[in-house]
């Protein structure tokens, strides 16, 4: 008798969880939605509030730090590195715009420590990379991080309330405000002579890498992409997810890094986004582990930033 009490007792209990869970979900639970080319056009476009003035400082004349006013008046603080002084330079510089982690600051870009915890995704060493190999390097703090910290929601809230209680909008402005952000910097780079405006690029890890996608759709003066073990995501946030916009990356050549078990994206999830994206000029390269890839991973790249952007077009996986 008493095991048929607890029986009924368990069952009940299950009943109730089940029907709670229902009833947040139905409240609460994102829900996919879909979203328009035209509405994603609008969506990442922007027009400025008042001219746009970079701040420059400097003690070398090869390392700036720099603050500007974005397309909303907001104030985006970032650093920017040349391989060499100006003075010895022959010809307009490539450019690499590095873009960081959620979580992480452009600090990541320029520092193997921050507050004394290590840069594990080693971006610090790929901006060293790149200025040993001609190219000068840009990096911003995303809407929220960094020194664009908002002290009344900070980002485990910010998940937190995306996740539990479907708040996206938060989620999906700081993400396509730090593209626009991107695309007004874009505006200042390309009137630069120092830079070739046929040659700027974009890298980014993790949340980086989504942005690196997202920007690169969104505006054609990114030329090449690299994509370091981006999230997947899925149309419950259709603004922000790259394959929503893959048609805009047609003419870019890009290389997706993927971890076979990405506590962020399956290898399936991966492997589909790389068979998605337009362009045939695409390489595909898969590291055993999860999302923090090994160090190694700096040791294949010297192909992309030698990469010939005359040469014959080719796809890889």
């Amino acid at each position: 008798m008493n095991l048929i009490k607890i029986r009924t007792t368990l069952l009940t209990i299950v009943g109730v969880a089940a029907a709670l869970a229902a009833a947040w979900y139905s409240v609460f639970g994102l829900k996919p939605y879909t979203v328009t080319p035209t509405q994603l056009a609008e969506r990442y476009s922007y027009s400025m509030v008042q001219p746009m003035s970079m701040q420059l400082e400097t003690t070398d004349n090869i390392h700036f730090s720099f603050s500007y006013r974005s397309f909303d008046g907001a104030v985006v603080n970032g650093q920017l590195c040349y391989p060499m002084p100006l003075h010895d330079s022959q010809e307009p510089l490539p450019v690499l715009i590095g873009i960081h982690a959620m979580g992480r600051s452009q600090l990541r870009w320029w520092q193997a420590s921050v507050n004394d915890r290590p840069t594990l995704e080693h971006t610090d060493k790929l901006a060293a990379m790149a200025l040993a190999n001609g190219y000068a390097v840009v990096t911003i703090d995303a809407r929220n991080h960094g020194e664009r910290k908002d002290p009344a929601l900070g980002i485990a809230a910010l998940y937190r309330n995306l996740h539990w209680w479907g708040q996206r909008e938060p989620y999906e402005a700081m993400l396509i405000d730090t593209v626009r952000d991107h695309r007004v910097l874009l505006d200042w780079l390309t009137e630069q002579p120092q830079f070739n405006p046929t040659q700027i690029h974009s890298a980014g890890y993790s949340m980086g890498a989504q942005l690196s996608l997202l920007l690169a759709a969104t505006d054609n003066r990114i030329n090449r992409v690299l994509a370091l073990v981006p999230p997947h995501i899925n149309n419950t946030t259709a603004l922000v997810a790259p394959k929503n916009m893959l048609a805009g990356l047609a003419g870019n050549p890009v290389w997706l890094l993927s971890a076979n078990q990405d506590e962020y994206a399956s290898k399936k999830q991966n492997s589909h986004l790389f068979a998605a994206l337009p362009s045939p000029d695409k390489k595909h390269i898969t590291f055993d582990g999860g999302h923090l890839l090994p160090a190694s991973y700096m040791q294949i790249l010297d192909d992309w930033f030698s990469h010939d952007d005359s040469a014959t077009q080719r796809v890889t996986d």
